[in-house]
């Protein structure tokens, strides 16, 4: 019954909790651009108040780049730390929005009402879905549901360089036994989702060099050895013909996806013939004996990102170049080693040098992958009520990407995260009229005041 008020109360709350969110999108709190370094203070700002007006003790806290918005409310039950952030994309190119991006307004679209501002759905829209759920608990029993500690970052959207050194310094301030993360998205419009595992990535550009200086090829074609085609032999040889990483010891440390995870993937029904028909491809390139969504999931890949070598403008240059280079990304799971695989792929390009040809290579990043510990009870008890609220049941999902924050939160205060989110795949985040369904801002405070009741 305490459950039914407290969704009763989000239900009749809901156009005041729009009008807060469209106050907090009227805020241009664009972290990566100086000029408004004053606004995001003051989205900083408006957010500590509106914890204060639930009972949380909040504080502004200063970083070298953005204020770190900290709060705490709450006693008894588990120890729950909720992260999202405030700060927004820049809203280039201003001419393609069809109204003022922080002059946010509901409108009606075939789909059904939503939240169109910069900001409605990362993050703010999201991380509001939880304050919500919190102040209509709050209403309705006078306190919160749990002990509840609150991280708001400010530079998420410039590459959070002020995140891990203030995890690092505020471990005590920061403790709680597991993170609950609101910066993901739907599995499907009516599919809730937890997102468990989250890619790890590793960037290499490397450069070969062949003849001290660009050569004439009349003259120097065939005896001098091009190393454009030394880099492309190496590239090539990077996949086998099905499809697998051939990088020494690449597969040592990727594990299985469990039975439970394996029948929850099979019955989310994902057509690959279709997701890939969307822009403009008909078959997985990947793994041969791997599902689609399992490759973007669950499996490591190598990517050549960008190739770069002799004369590629208008006309013909009959050059033997240099140098030529290229740019591969790797995205890891499990436990694989960012570095060690750094090492072994190095080698493997070292091996393949001929004569007369060097090789140099430039890391851009090395971090590991995340995996959450689904064993923890709260886990199911959040799906299960997740799956109380949306037409059908939710699932944990992988990521085919990174969200940075999560493996912090594991490295560095020890704990795991549920990330669930209740964006949607046409959200167009980061790109010109970005909007947030009203039905997910809405189902989004009903399903944080399920989990709250079933996990506290």
């Amino acid at each position: 019954m305490s459950l039914d008020a407290v969704l009763s109360r989000i239900d009749a709350d809901l156009g005041a909790a729009t009008d807060r969110l469209l106050t907090f999108l009227r805020i241009p709190s664009i972290s990566t651009d100086p000029a408004y370094k004053g606004q995001v203070s003051e989205a900083a700002d408006w957010l500590v108040a509106e914890l204060g007006q639930i009972g949380v003790d909040a504080t502004a806290h200063k970083t070298p780049g953005h204020p770190m918005v900290v709060g705490h409310g709450g006693e008894g039950g588990r120890s729950l730390l909720f992260y999202g952030h405030y700060d927004v994309q820049p809203v280039d190119p201003l001419e393609l929005w069809d109204r003022d991006p922080f002059d946010p307004a509901i409108e009606d679209t075939p789909k059904g009402k939503v939240i169109r501002g910069r900001g409605a759905s990362d993050d703010k829209g999201q991380l509001m879905t939880f304050v919500e759920a919190c102040r209509a608990w709050k209403a309705v029993h006078g306190t919160l549901p749990a002990r509840l500690t609150f991280l708001f970052e400010g530079e998420e959207e410039s590459g959070s360089p002020s995140l891990v050194p203030f995890l690092e310094q505020n471990r005590d301030l920061l403790a709680a036994d597991l993170g609950l993360i609101c910066d993901t998205a739907l599995y499907g419009r009516d599919t809730p989702a937890i997102t468990t595992m989250l890619r790890g990535l590793l960037g290499e550009e490397v450069t070969v060099t062949g003849p001290s200086r660009d050569l004439h090829s009349g003259s120097y074609g065939g005896p001098a050895m091009n190393p454009i085609r030394v880099l492309a032999k190496v590239l090539a040889g990077l996949h086998d013909l099905q499809g697998r990483v051939t990088v020494p010891g690449f597969y040592d440390d990727v594990e299985e996806v469990s039975e439970q995870v394996s029948q929850q993937w099979d019955a989310l029904g994902f057509d690959a013939g279709s997701f890939l028909g969307e822009v403009g491809l008909s078959s997985p390139a990947g793994e041969a004996d791997r599902s689609a969504l399992e490759q973007i999931w669950a499996r490591p890949t190598c990517e050549i990102n960008g190739i770069k070598g002799g004369y590629a403008g208008a006309g013909f240059k009959t050059v033997l170049p240099s140098q030529a280079s290229a740019k591969i990304s790797f995205r890891l799971v499990a436990a694989q080693d960012p570095l060690k695989i750094r090492e072994s792929f190095r080698q493997m390009v070292r091996d393949a040098m001929p004569p007369d040809c060097t090789v140099e290579f430039h890391g851009h990043g090395a971090a590991p992958a995340s995996r959450m510990d689904i064993s923890d009870p709260a886990f199911e008890a959040a799906r299960k009520a997740l799956s109380g609220e949306w037409p059908k049941d939710a699932a944990y999902v992988g990521a085919g990407g990174s969200i940075p924050v999560a493996g912090h939160l594991q490295q560095i205060l020890g704990i795991d995260s549920m990330l669930i989110g209740f964006g949607k795949g046409d959200d167009q985040i980061h790109s010109p009229n970005e909007k947030y369904d009203l039905e997910s801002f809405h189902r989004g405070m009903r399903s944080w005041a399920r989990i709250l009741d079933a996990i506290s």
